[in-house]
């Protein structure tokens, strides 16, 4: 039998986490060990329990990995058991992460700068607009997005990335045999061009509701912040946003109307403090302190721009005109500063100046 297969058993024991799975192994001479030696050898080399080891039912895992080992060969699946280097560094840190993890189409899963932007099913055009501005500031060849592919917020953020070549991961609440809700089936299978899906359950599972709150923990868990774009008091969003909190992610929420139902959950979680405040991807990059790497489509239209230079041009990519001032507080540079580096991008027609110390692009570059 092939280690993938003990590997995929490993997880599908009872009663198995990963802090007991580590003890386990670390007194095994090796992982197959745990699946070809009897009661006794098993209790004697490890100490665990008889009671315990006839609860993991470890012939019924590996009938289960039997049938996904199968399933992963013909469909191109890939297996991110917690020990290997190509598991989720980010998620490898929580306590309760999945022992082993199922993706299709993703190269890495470790990239440097890794968001979850998340949201409620019932979106609102603000919400859509929020979306698309975050996405537009903060796209980077160095930038993962992850989401939940579920209505509203989830799949916009999915689609917004596919538009805009970003890579982004759809996590599942299911397994990767089937694509829940099917009308997402177009953007998810998009996805895999830059991108892709990743599941820790087993080939089988149907969308049941008792799944997504631990398909949250996953969201929550691989990224190093999170963001709430419009969210309800109660629901997914929440649930990730307090699950980052406890996994000391930064967690992050646009606020909204009082009036409105979709940004209770965002105002809630800032008024508890949460979650910061953030009004655009200008500021939630602030924050984070990311320099991230223009794309490339940007890096090959303005060649000779330097970092400072750009990082001005990508506010104003985001704010669209913005008072000088305002350039300053998000750009951390000095007025002073400021002035030289908005007459660089005047002289190569880039900005362009209105009244009232006010900034803009080009029309030509805003297209």
């Amino acid at each position: 039998m092939s280690l993938e297969l003990y590997k995929i058993a490993l997880g599908q024991l009872n009663g198995i986490g990963p802090s007991r799975a580590t003890r386990i192994l670390g007194k095994l001479a090796c992982l197959n060990d745990l699946f070809t030696q009897n009661d006794r050898e098993l209790h004697l080399q490890t100490g665990v329990a008889y009671s315990i080891l006839k609860e993991m039912n470890r012939e019924g895992a590996l009938q289960i990995a039997e049938k996904q080992l199968v399933f992963n060969e013909r469909n191109k699946i890939q297996s991110h058991f917690f020990m290997d280097e190509d598991y989720p560094r980010r998620l490898r840190q929580c306590a309760d992460a999945p022992i082993i993890l199922f993706s299709k189409g993703l190269s890495h899963l470790n990239q440097p700068n890794v968001v979850s932007i998340v949201g409620t099913r019932n979106q609102t055009e603000y919400g859509r607009k929020l979306v698309e501005e975050l996405l537009e500031t903060i796209q980077s060849t160095e930038l993962t997005v992850v989401s939940g592919l579920a209505y509203g917020v989830d799949i916009h953020v999915h689609e917004t990335c596919v538009n805009k070549g970003i890579f982004n991961i759809g996590v599942f609440g299911h397994s990767l045999d089937r694509i829940y809700p099917y009308q997402h089936r177009k953007v998810a299978e998009r996805m895999l061009e830059n991108g892709g899906w990743i599941s820790e359950f087993i080939v089988g599972t149907k969308p049941d509701r008792m799944n997504f709150p631990m398909r949250n923990r996953i969201i929550a868990g691989m990224s190093d912040a999170i963001i709430v774009v419009e969210s309800k008091t109660k629901g997914g969003s929440i649930i990730t946003a307090e699950l980052g909190n406890d996994y000391n992610r930064d967690v992050f929420a646009f606020p909204g109307s009082v009036h409105q139902e979709q940004s209770e959950g965002c105002n809630w979680l800032i008024q508890k403090q949460k979650a910061h405040l953030i009004q655009n991807g200008a500021d939630f990059l602030t924050f984070m302190n990311w320099q991230l790497e223009m794309p490339k489509k940007q890096l090959e239209l303005f060649p000779e721009l330097e970092a400072s230079e750009l990082k001005v041009f990508q506010i104003l990519v985001e704010l669209k005109e913005a008072h000088i001032d305002v350039i300053a507080m998000k750009s951390g540079f000095s007025t002073s500063q400021l002035n030289v580096l908005l007459f660089q991008l005047e002289m190569k027609n880039i900005v362009q100046s209105g009244s009232g110390k006010r900034y803009s692009l080009q029309f030509k570059h805003c297209a």
